[in-house]
């Protein structure tokens, strides 16, 4: 079997994916100061041909994806077009988690801090002519249905919350009651079960993220790095119906942005 990001070229050819318009949502929504490049284009581009269309091999949900980007390449930026993307498609709640609290406090900035140069949204974010408010919560107990909800947590504590249940804590509950999507940056650091060969009924940050998947089949994991090892049987035969774009480094270089 060939990696999905291979099989959506078989299947829809790039001339196809190529002419795919990218939704207003998107190009109104991001911050005007950083121009969307040709492949993170095509990143959004990908997205919505999968999303929207049956294709042969094409998995069934709930949806697990992983963007294979190089450092640099703009992956926060695809992640706050994700986010709008989904918005529109009925999608209210979001969680973000890294394996480090400084990875998480960038996001935050990215993402919420409106006076920040690396702000990613517009100063107004709108759909079907309404304002929507990005808001960080702790939980979805109290979430804003008519905007975006999102959870800032490292992996570690996320683990700790849902095999630790507390008061005004996330909990394998929610994920039952309410479509989420996870987005999950630095996604190699989550793979311990698989690179071990291990079970899933081993206790394991990657058994508690697949766990947090398989509560509603709506859900969305999104996972994002620039390291993946290609050369490790377990990881390939996990990977192989997931990455749907790959941009490394001599690509990177090759298009003159390094």
């Amino acid at each position: 079997m060939s990696f999905l990001y291979e099989v959506m070229t078989e299947e829809f050819g790039k001339r196809y994916i190529s002419e795919v318009e990218l939704p207003t949502i998107i190009k109104n929504n991001l911050n005007k100061r950083f121009e969307i490049r040709p492949y993170q284009k095509e990143v959004f581009q990908r997205f919505i041909l999968f999303f929207n269309n049956s294709f042969e091999n094409k998995q069934n949900p709930p949806f697990h994806l992983l963007f294979n980007m190089v450092i640099g390449s703009g992956k926060t930026l695809i992640m706050a077009g994700l986010i709008i993307y989904l918005y529109e498609k009925g999608y209210r709640n979001f969680i973000f988690t890294a394996s480090s609290t400084n990875i998480i406090e960038k996001t935050k900035d990215n993402f919420l801090n409106s006076y920040s140069s690396k702000f990613l949204f517009s100063d107004y974010i709108t759909c079907d002519n309404k304002n929507i408010k990005i808001k960080e919560v702790d939980s979805f107990e109290t979430a804003d249905r008519d905007n975006i909800n999102i959870c800032f947590t490292t992996i570690h504590q996320l683990h700790i919350d849902l095999n630790c249940e507390k008061e005004n804590s996330l909990s394998f509950e929610d994920f039952k009651q309410y479509d989420i999507c996870l987005l999950a940056d630095e996604a190699h650091h989550f793979n311990t079960s698989t690179r071990n060969g291990q079970g899933e009924l081993f206790e394991s940050w990657e058994n508690t993220i697949i766990k947090i998947l398989e509560q509603n089949y709506k859900n969305i994991l999104l996972e994002f790095t620039a390291t993946i090892d290609y050369e490790h049987k377990n990881i390939i035969e996990k990977y192989k119906p997931k990455v749907i774009y790959r941009y490394d480094l001599k690509q990177f270089r090759s298009d003159g942005y390094s």
